[in-house]
């Protein structure tokens, strides 16, 4: 069923969807418990694929429209789409983590920004920021609410830090595909946008700087990076609007 173009998911496919959030989760919680200096970007990605592929499912992001790697790993000023590569982790680094997997047909979205030993204290409460927004944006995807909802609590989480939402990357509606419509900013303003129904599925995904919210693309065309230099961060869950309210499918956090 569709509602305005956004694909509608029943009950059952929701399920599923919560299935391959499962594997996700685990995923990437293994993941965070690597994440050690010393230890490579590629290390991390084999990591993944290994246990990925282990569980019956597959990695979303291998070979989509092209990108070599399981994961993207990007550290620091990276914000997101790095490339897996010999990166070796070092203290103070943060690293975004961002893994796809889809099982039976469904994809599972979901990112973790993981700092890399002691960082500065204006990183601390950029990722605290951050964080705090995802939570913030799941809390308003309420039934007979607006995507504008979600869009708002995300930015005045993240602004009411002093820090900035990149307006140049959003979310995205997820389900048999990695992108659906509708596009999911992390900016904008109450009681605007669709209306939010039961069935909704949503990759919903804080991206942020602690300078400005310019973005440039690096020489790989794929990783993208704050203009200034600054550290970013980059959260992220599918979660699902149901008649009880969000629902988070790829439960990382737990």
């Amino acid at each position: 069923m569709y509602k305005g173009g956004i694909i509608l998911k029943t009950p059952a496919q929701i399920e599923s969807m919560a299935a391959a959030g499962e594997v996700h989760a685990r995923c990437l919680r293994m993941l965070i418990g690597k994440c050690r200096p010393g230890v490579t970007t590629s290390e991390l990605d084999e990591a993944a694929e290994r246990f990925i592929r282990s569980q019956g499912a597959t990695p979303t992001f291998k070979g989509y429209r092209g990108f070599p790697g399981s994961i993207c790993a990007s550290p620091n000023a990276m914000v997101v789409h790095g490339i897996p590569d010999a990166y070796a982790l070092r203290k103070g680094d943060v690293l975004s983590i961002d893994v796809g997997v889809t099982k039976d047909g469904w994809v599972a979205d979901g990112a973790v920004t993981v700092p890399i030993g002691e960082v500065t204290e204006e990183t601390t409460r950029l990722l605290a920021a951050t964080d705090a927004s995802l939570h913030a944006g799941v809390a308003a995807a309420q039934p007979g609410g607006r995507l504008g909802d979600v869009s708002s609590a995300v930015q005045e989480t993240v602004e009411a830090e002093g820090f900035s939402v990149i307006r140049s990357l959003v979310g995205h509606g997820v389900g048999r595909d990695m992108h659906e419509d509708p596009q999911v900013p992390n900016f904008g303003t109450t009681g605007r946008g669709p209306e939010l129904e039961p069935g909704m599925v949503f990759a919903l995904e804080p991206m942020t700087a602690a300078g400005t919210r310019d973005v440039v693309t690096g020489g790989d065309g794929w990783a993208v990076y704050s203009a200034d230099g600054s550290v970013t961060a980059h959260f992220e869950f599918t979660i699902a609007v149901t008649e009880d309210g969000p629902r988070i499918l790829t439960p990382w956090h737990e």
